[in-house]
């Protein structure tokens, strides 16, 4: 009998890591699961989503996340973390130490699978310092006070990144890809600070060819 309860007791234990696990999941552009549907109901309730509560997190999500952050006081960077789920009235289990390593864990997982999608989608082709070169920018940004201050922030920012409005981001990125990703969060920056890069054949963007060019890397030339 006190083995079948200890047995109980863990498995419930479990249970409730995992459901601390969820409240605390982060979620952005491409996040699916019942915590993005109950995001969504949330912003539908108080008239911020106006689609289907499919928990899916897609365009019309993120507008809405946008929009409530906005009318909240918050960084409006499309990502749902502690302080947008306070908002919403959701509850985040406060952390303790060891999940507080869990989560600072995950949240590195997915800022390497964020960067990697972006330069899989952005510079497949280009030499290895070309790609750690892309993740750079990116991470660039992030410390720039013109965009967004988180990673998945700058990622998904409207019309920033093509890979993102022709869904090469979301393509399974390669072995190299990660590799590059994790050289440009430990630090490797091939740009010295570059805010900016782009194809000087294929771009018909009229202004980023206003601005001043540091260096070129592959096809690509890194500006700020």
């Amino acid at each position: 009998m006190k083995t079948k309860k200890n047995v109980f007791f863990a498995l419930l234990l479990a249970l409730l890591i995992t459901a601390g696990a969820a409240y605390a999941q982060t979620l952005y552009w491409g996040s699916s699961g019942d915590m993005v549907s109950r995001v969504q109901q949330k912003l539908k309730t108080w008239g911020y989503f106006t689609g289907s509560v499919d928990g899916k997190f897609g365009q019309g999500t993120y507008n809405a996340v946008v929009q409530f952050q906005r009318k909240n006081g918050l960084v409006a960077d499309g990502v749902v973390g502690k302080s947008t789920y306070a908002a919403l009235g959701i509850a985040v289990p406060a952390a303790s130490g060891g999940s507080g390593s869990v989560a600072a864990s995950s949240a590195n997982s997915s800022d390497v699978d964020l960067l990697a999608r972006l330069i899989h989608g952005e510079a497949r082709g280009e030499p290895y310092i070309g790609k750690v070169a892309v993740a750079a920018v990116a991470l660039n940004r992030v410390k720039h006070p013109s965009f967004p201050n988180t990673i998945a922030g700058v990622v998904y920012q409207k019309g920033a990144f093509d890979a993102i409005s022709d869904g090469q981001f979301y393509l399974t990125p390669n072995a190299e890809a990660y590799r590059a990703a994790r050289d440009a969060l430990n630090g490797w920056d091939p740009t010295y600070g570059c805010i900016y890069y782009y194809n000087p054949r294929t771009s018909t963007n009229k202004w980023i060819f206003s601005r001043e060019v540091r260096l070129a890397i592959g096809r690509h030339s890194f500006a700020v």
